[in-house]
């Protein structure tokens, strides 16, 4: 329970380092509260390295989408509990309206109707974000987002499509600056990239049907294309944005026969899962050790029995009623905690499994166990404010 007034007059005898210690152990929500009790706590908690520590003790916690079915986007906590995302709405009329392209700390890139903003749920604070100036534009789409770790700045990586069929081109923004620097494509190979090789590169990294999101780790951007032969690699490349050299470079991925593949964040490693069977129902786990890939373990969902606790929840009757659904595909996954996953399934359930491939349960949003949607984003929540420009 957050300290009111009278708990914190007898806390202040308590030594400054005590106080701090506790504090920053407190929830995200209860800072702003303690700020609101006593100024010294409003002092303390508000100092760079106090903000920081904080955020750094935070855990990451995967996003899922509700498709606004009945709710948006939520985090979902190991213990199961789910906290509806600030700004987005709850109401399935307005969830086409905002969309969520990035996320990193504590931070979230969104767009509303034709604006682009990054935002803070925890403090509930927006700002506007600049978008690439070209000539006769068609659309821009942000394609990455993440922080330059030599400057600690936060980065927004724009991919600008014009109406003309050849003149797509790359812009990084810092946020807090209104400045919006246009960079060259360089690969990290003895020959640039000839003017179709890096139009077909950009096309295909801002095209969803072409790119899953892209992971960060290690300071670099990560995509694994659906097939890398459509923008200049070879099969199953994974393609590599370096953002301090600002330039890319193709890797290879840990399976070559995988017929539905993502790289995902496993607890601030890169991950990679692979279905090598036509059927979709098992999956091979790979991390990333020093750049060299490693085989974790493989989960077969084909024999889980998750269909006793599938039901379908009827408006009009208030009814539960079963469905005999079994797990015919796996669509994706992410990380939950050092032992369990979140599995995709049949296109619209997620179920929680451990990494041994025992079923622990569904998934649900608040009474809704259909319409989600896995979302590679991560929050590790933050009180640090948006850097002002």
């Amino acid at each position: 329970m957050m300290p009111d007034r009278r708990v914190a007059s007898r806390l202040e005898d308590l030594p400054d380092d005590i106080i701090e210690k506790i504090l920053l152990r407190l929830p995200s929500k209860d800072i702003g509260r303690c700020r609101a009790v006593s100024t010294s706590w409003c002092t303390t908690t508000s100092t760079p390295k106090f903000m920081l520590d904080h955020h750094q003790l935070q855990p990451s916690l995967p996003i899922i989408d509700g498709r606004g079915l009945p709710t948006s986007f939520v985090l979902f906590h190991s213990a199961g509990n789910k906290q509806q995302l600030w700004p987005f709405s709850r109401c399935v009329k307005h969830y086409s309206e905002i969309c969520l392209h990035g996320a990193c700390d504590g931070f979230l890139v969104i767009s509303w109707l034709h604006q682009f903003y990054i935002c803070n749920p925890v403090i509930h604070t927006h700002a506007l974000l600049p978008e690439p100036h070209v000539e006769h534009p068609l659309y821009n789409t942000i394609i990455g987002f993440y922080q330059h770790l030599p400057t600690q700045e936060y980065r927004v990586l724009w991919v600008s499509e014009p109406w003309h069929p050849y003149k797509s081109s790359l812009h990084v923004l810092t946020v807090g600056s209104n400045v919006m620097r246009h960079i060259s494509v360089r690969m990290q190979t003895l020959s640039p990239p000839s003017m179709e090789q890096e139009q077909q590169l950009l096309k295909g990294l801002r095209s969803k049907s072409c790119c899953p999101p892209s992971v960060l780790h290690r300071g670099s951007l990560h995509w694994c294309p659906y097939d890398a032969t459509e923008i200049g690699g070879h099969g199953t490349d994974i393609i590599v944005f370096d953002t301090e050299a600002e330039s890319f470079q193709w890797m290879r991925s840990p399976a070559q026969l995988c017929h539905h593949r993502k790289l995902f964040n496993m607890n601030g490693t890169l991950a990679f899962w692979g279905s090598l069977t036509p059927s979709l129902t098992a999956m091979d786990v790979w991390t990333m050790q020093d750049y060299v890939w490693t085989f974790n373990y493989r989960i077969d969902v084909s024999t889980l029995e998750v269909t006793r606790q599938l039901y379908s929840t009827s408006s009009k009757k208030k009814k539960r009623t079963p469905l005999y659904s079994t797990v015919q595909w796996l669509n994706d996954t992410v990380v939950l905690n050092d032992r369990e996953l979140l599995i995709m399934f049949n296109s619209k359930h997620v179920m929680r499994c451990d990494i041994d491939g025992n079923f622990l349960g569904m998934v649900n949003i608040g009474k809704s166990q259909h319409c989600m949607m896995l979302n590679h984003c991560r929050l590790k929540e933050s009180i640090i404010p948006i850097p002002p420009h």
